[in-house]
């Protein structure tokens, strides 16, 4: 079994730069699909998300071209069959083949997602946005069969914001014949470089970035060249990571503007932070305000940082709170960091944090992606060893957390343990 060892408290300063955007790369490799020639993706994250999507482009008979962060893929040989469930359960992400293969095909197969266990996490959205567009789904034990003679434009109300079921949706509506109209949207960042992606490939989208899609149909996309937007989860992970061990650590590749939510409340704690056009530089502080946050919707605090933001909380001096709104299961860091000395306390959905405590090392687990950061936050601040479980959660989602981490002074390494 492979683990995190990190040996804690130092200082870290130097350069970071952040790669492609996770939740942006893995809708982007999908829908290449849809496109008849080739098409170029750069500045793709070095994850295992994204590795685990490309074996799905191979399986199916993609050839695909790698070169550093670059793919080059060229669907004209692609075979429409069903995805098993070997594949799309190693991450959540694989709902995007539904709309991209009934979007191109009129009909997709396969099994439903994996991911991270952070609560219920259906797919009814997508489902629903697809049957609205004429598609009909059939469920077969865990595998989805979903078709449909022809694809019509149509009116979709989101009952939730939901980035996934925005993307898949119009990942679906692309191609089909007439104007599809999606209500309440999310206005993530990734869905409007999703959006530009298909737009360079010949679609008809407006909207994107605001609670109306509009996707006028085409009958054909073609490749394009795209570059994928920098990861704003990532950015905002090592600038808190920044704010507990850092000393003039530059975030580089960054686009401020994603992290507004995050920047405020680490501004109204008292972080020191010197903002740039494409960079923030970060230096602890000594004492930090305590604050209260809750999750929401972009452009609001996101839940992705939300268990990262849980260790820095623990510095604050007083009481703070988290009150977590879009997933029922998002407080699995929450006793290993009781554990190393943290002092946090759960009622339903919101926790409160009382600080400032002293961390130390100890075994921990990564129940999830998000949790795992939040616990490499508390192993570099804690004195001590710790070692973290179940490291392949973190490296889902964080290119070359190790090596980045190493060349800014952390002592951090991948290794086998019994």
């Amino acid at each position: 079994m492979k683990a995190l060892e990190i040996i804690g408290n130092r200082e870290l300063t130097g350069t970071l730069t952040i790669a492609g955007a996770k939740n942006s790369a893995v809708a982007l490799i999908p829908a290449a699909i849809l496109a008849d020639d080739l098409v170029t993706i750069y500045n793709i994250p070095d994850i295992a998300d994204t590795k685990a999507l490309c074996d799905i482009l191979t399986y199916l008979g993609v050839k695909i071209k790698k070169d550093k962060e670059t793919l080059i893929l060229d669907p004209k040989n692609i075979n429409n069959k069903k995805i098993d469930e070997r594949l799309s359960k190693k991450l959540r992400a694989s709902y995007y083949f539904m709309g991209a293969l009934l979007g191109k095909y009129k009909r997709v197969q396969m099994y439903f997602p994996g991911g991270c266990s952070i609560g219920l996490r259906p797919i009814n959205l997508h489902l629903k946005g697809f049957e609205a567009l004429g598609a009909t789904v059939t469920q077969e034990g865990n595998c989805y069969i979903v078709e449909a003679e022809k694809l019509k434009g149509a009116d979709i109300y989101l009952d939730f914001a939901s980035v996934g079921a925005t993307i898949n949706i119009m990942l679906a509506a692309v191609k089909a014949t007439g104007k599809t109209i999606i209500d309440n949207a999310a206005k993530e960042p990734e869905i409007v470089n999703v959006a530009t992606f298909l737009n360079n490939m010949g679609a008809k989208i407006t909207g994107a970035g605001t609670s109306t899609i509009i996707i006028d149909g085409v009958d054909s996309l073609h490749g394009c060249f795209h570059e994928v937007i920098p990861d704003r989860i990532e950015a905002g992970t090592y600038l808190i990571i920044g704010a507990l061990c850092g000393k003039n650590l530059k975030i580089k590749n960054v686009i401020p503007e994603h992290l507004e939510a995050l920047i405020s409340k680490m501004s109204e704690m008292g972080v020191d932070m010197q903002i740039g056009q494409d960079y923030i530089e970060v230096t602890k502080k000594e004492k930090y305000k305590p604050v209260n946050i809750k999750t929401l919707t972009y452009p609001g605090f996101p839940t992705d940082l939300q268990q990262p933001f849980m260790t820095l909380l623990t510095q604050c001096l007083g009481k703070s709170t988290i009150e977590e709104t879009i997933w029922e299961n998002r407080f699995m860091q929450v006793p290993y960091l009781n554990n190393m000395g943290a002092k946090i306390e759960i009622v339903g959905q919101k926790a409160c944090i009382n600080g400032p405590t002293l961390l130390t090392g100890c075994e921990v687990e990564a129940t999830d992606l998000r949790a795992g950061a939040s616990l490499v936050a508390a192993g570099l601040l804690a004195s001590g060893k710790t070692i973290i479980k179940n490291v392949e959660h973190i490296l889902r989602g964080y290119e070359q957390i190790v090596e980045k981490l190493t060349n800014v002074g952390a002592k951090i390494e991948i290794k086998e343990i019994d």
